[in-house]
């Protein structure tokens, strides 16, 4: 289905009923129903919005669903989502993931996540130790003969 039919089918039978064919679909697809998207439905505007964004992405992406789900798998894994991790690593498995692949996109997460952590600190110390008020205030040199 496109996008202006998803769109179309929404005003046609409305967000309330929009709502239960997603969410009974994402049921029959993963066996159950995220824990966002059972709050998001009680408003049910909101679920969709959030959905055909999701849909507006995932559908038109150049990468298969298995790519997608070990994405969403990484990403759940770096931001230390359980939640998140565990549900894609299920939908990557149906999407036919094996389990080296679920292993290497979690040990590949960790590592850039690591890298994220260590970038970002070492830099805000060499911002802060560049300006060290204190060590000018007590005459201390700071060696910035590297810069």
């Amino acid at each position: 289905m496109t996008f202006e039919e998803d769109l179309s089918r929404i005003v046609e039978s409305g967000a309330d009923e929009a709502c239960a064919g997603w969410l009974k679909a994402i049921e029959q697809e993963y066996g159950k129903i995220p824990l966002i998207f059972q709050r998001m439905a009680e408003r049910p505007e909101v679920l969709v919005s959030h959905l055909l964004y999701k849909d507006s992405v995932t559908k038109t992406s150049p990468l298969g669903p298995k790519q997608i789900e070990l994405t969403c798998l990484a990403v759940g894994a770096a931001l230390k989502c359980p939640h998140c991790t565990g549900y894609h690593m299920q939908a990557a498995l149906k999407m036919g993931a094996s389990r080296e692949e679920i292993l290497e996109t979690v040990l590949i997460a960790g590592l850039i996540s690591n890298s994220s952590v260590l970038a970002n600190a070492y830099r805000v110390i060499d911002d802060k130790l560049a300006k060290c008020v204190p060590c000018e205030t007590q005459g201390i040199i700071l060696d910035n003969s590297d810069e």
